[in-house]
Order: C-alpha cells, then structure tokens, then sequence
C-alpha cells in the first residue's frame, strides 16, 4: 500500500515538474487572456466531462467567491452544474450538445471559454469550441501531451506532458489555481497588499505565541 501512495505522489509530482520546465510561458498567457477579459468586463465559462466537470465547477466557484483573499466576485459560468439544463438537452437533442447549446446562450463575444478535455477529443467539448468560434468567445484548451482534436482548435492551449488521465487532472487543477491567483493579483491589487500584510502579521504573532507558522 505505501509503494502505490509513494509512486502516485512521486509521479504527480514529476508530471508538475515538466510542468513548469515547459509549460510557464503558456500559463502565463493564459492567464493574461483571461485577465483582458475580465478588464474589459466579460466572463468565464468552463465546461468538461467527469473529474473534469468537477474541476470547471471548482473554478466557477473560486472566481465568483474568493481564492486567496476577499474581494469582489468575477462572473464564471461552469457549464458542467445545472443538472435540468444538461439533461433536458442529452434527452431532448444529443449528449454532444450539453455544452454548445449553453454557450450560444449563455457566452458573448469578447468572453473566455475555458475548454477541459484530458484527451482532447470530448465529442461536447469539440461542439462547445465550434459554437465559441461562432460567437467570438477565446478558447483556452486544457488538455493531454497530444491535444487530440481540439489541438488546432483552440486559440491557446495548455497539454499536459503525460497520458495518465489522474496526472493530467491533477496538473489541470494546479494550473487553474496558479491562473485563479494570477487574476486576483491583477484584479484586485490593493486588496491583494492587504491581504499579504495581515497574512504576515498573523503568522508574526503565532511566532510570538511560540506556534508554528502555517501557509493560508
């Protein structure tokens, strides 16, 4: 049991290690998209399938609530929530459409679509990038090392260097957070210093009281 703990975290890591050997400059654009969207008073939306679907949920919440400090929320849709939505359009149209339908209501020109397939060849995933396209909605693309089809489909994309689906999610989830943080700073600066000051502070008095200090 320890052997499959240790070589699930050791390869978890390595996979991240690759990550910011290769990958920087490409999260760094992202988020500066994603950033230019938000400055020009646009929106998210995130949509994926399975662990997926539970990552765009994840990050709709982070941006509408808070990641590192409180502040005014930012308009994210995860198109992976709204249960009555996606079965009425599984059952009424097709599966493939779940997430296109959503983004010709939902998106305007000028927004982000934040696109999550480890393949990179989600059928529904595939529909959303077409109806983005159409709307003049950016798509950044989350996927694999090869980037299946939505490779040349998106407008930015980030592959993962790995095809073990469970390390691909895992690095997915770390970029998003690094771009959720990268967004706050750029943001909300001011509540971004504050934030940083009390967290000091904090951690000087849990020195004082003889407690160790803990990240926040």
């Amino acid at each position: 049991m320890e052997d499959i703990i240790k070589n699930h975290i050791e390869g978890s890591a390595t996979i991240k290690l690759r990550v910011v050997e290769t990958l920087l400059y490409d999260i760094e654009q992202a988020a500066q998209l994603c950033i230019g969207t938000y400055k020009n008073g646009k929106k998210m939306l995130i949509a994926g399938n399975g662990g997926s679907a539970a990552d765009a949920q994840h990050v709709a919440g982070e941006l509408m609530n808070y990641f590192r400090f409180d502040r005014q929320p930012l308009p994210a849709v995860s198109l992976s929530t709204d249960t009555s939505v996606m079965t009425a359009i599984s059952n009424d149209s097709h599966y493939r459409n779940v997430f296109s339908k959503q983004l010709r209501a939902l998106g305007e020109k000028g927004d982000v679509f934040v696109a999550l397939s480890t393949s990179g060849n989600s059928e529904n995933v595939l529909e959303a990038i077409a109806a983005a396209k159409e709307k003049g909605i950016t798509v950044i693309g989350f996927t694999g090392e090869t980037g299946g089809e939505m490779a040349d489909k998106c407008d930015h994309i980030i592959k993962i260097p790995s095809c073990d689906v469970a390390k691909i999610q895992e690095s997915h989830m770390c970029i998003l957070h690094v771009i959720c943080e990268l967004i706050e700073q750029a943001m909300f600066p001011r509540e971004a210093i504050e934030a940083t000051h009390a967290r000091e502070q904090r951690e000087q008095q849990r020195m004082k009281d003889g407690k160790s200090p803990r990240s926040v």
